[in-house]
């Protein structure tokens, strides 16, 4: 039984910001906060580089980060850090991979100072989880500051069962309580909604992420991929602790660069919004004014 005195003092660590990184600057704008200790789920549809947001992200906050996944092969995830870190296209990757020498010693050189450790295979299940934590733990003497889920639908038997799906998002929650730890897990959003066929480029409302599963975590991040000018926009459906719009009709853009699993701030430089005094204006605030859905 605790206080609220002593809760907080026990738990300060939980509410602080995770470190911010520049590609999210228009987001943080917004008023977005994402934080250590929660739960944070970043939900899309098929094909909207999901998996290649959230490994940028941990990767540009280099925290000590165990990250599980059922979506990607330890090559292509290594290959993709690589390709981040040295600004070479995962093909330039993979080809001086095989050529083995000196271009294989870069990239693997390019990869020294990440603090992430995998743990790939399929189905996730909870007991592979318990039995990396403690490796983890044993090996660094810590728990992770952030763990990732790529995806919840890769867990065990959650595939098509919603009691399943609930039952794992109840246990992220106990993690990242018991831990201190960030918990990101990724979902699906609908493919079939009519939004998905009308307007397939902009992220997906709270009511269009399968199983109404965006209401368990304290953040819930809704993205989508124009694959054409390549703008990547990122709305808050949901914020324990902060704005959001369960509609995603207000969003953050960057520009995402596949070829390097990079994300980029995006520069509006319409002629309106830059005559505006020098005061009046900002890189978030001109994305803001000049953005269609604001």
């Amino acid at each position: 039984m605790l206080t609220p005195s002593r809760s907080l003092t026990l738990h300060a660590e939980s509410g602080r910001e995770l470190p911010r990184i520049d590609a999210f600057a228009d987001l943080y704008a917004m008023g977005v906060r994402p934080r250590y200790g929660e739960v944070i789920m970043v939900a899309g549809r098929s094909g909207t580089q999901k998996s290649g947001l959230v490994l940028f992200w941990v990767a540009q906050m280099n925290l000590p980060t165990l990250y599980f996944s059922a979506d990607m092969s330890a090559f292509t995830a290594s290959s993709r850090l690589a390709s981040m870190a040295t600004m070479d296209t995962s093909t330039m990757v993979e080809a001086g991979m095989a050529e083995g020498g000196k271009y294989r010693q870069a990239y693997i050189d390019a990869l020294a100072d990440l603090r992430i450790t995998f743990s790939f295979g399929s189905p996730i299940t909870w007991r592979a989880i318990d039995e990396e934590m403690e490796a983890y733990v044993e090996l660094w003497d810590a728990y992770p500051q952030v763990i990732v889920f790529d995806n919840l639908m890769d867990f065990e038997n959650a595939e098509s069962d919603y009691t399943e799906q609930m039952a794992v998002m109840q246990g992220c929650t106990e993690l990242a309580r018991h831990t201190g730890a960030t918990v990101i897990i990724l979902h699906h959003a609908s493919d079939k909604a009519w939004e998905a066929k009308t307007s397939p480029w902009n992220p997906p409302s709270r009511d269009q992420v399968k199983g109404g599963l965006s209401e368990k975590p304290e953040l819930s991040l809704s993205v989508a991929l124009d694959p054409t000018s390549m703008a990547y926009h990122i709305a808050c459906i949901k914020q324990r602790m902060g704005p959001c719009d369960p509609t995603a009709q207000r969003y953050a853009t960057m520009i995402c660069e596949p070829e390097f699993t990079r994300f980029r701030r995006a520069e509006f430089r319409q002629a309106a919004a830059w005559t505006k005094q020098p005061e009046e204006w900002s890189p978030s605030k001109v994305a803001l004014a000049t953005h269609p859905n604001v």
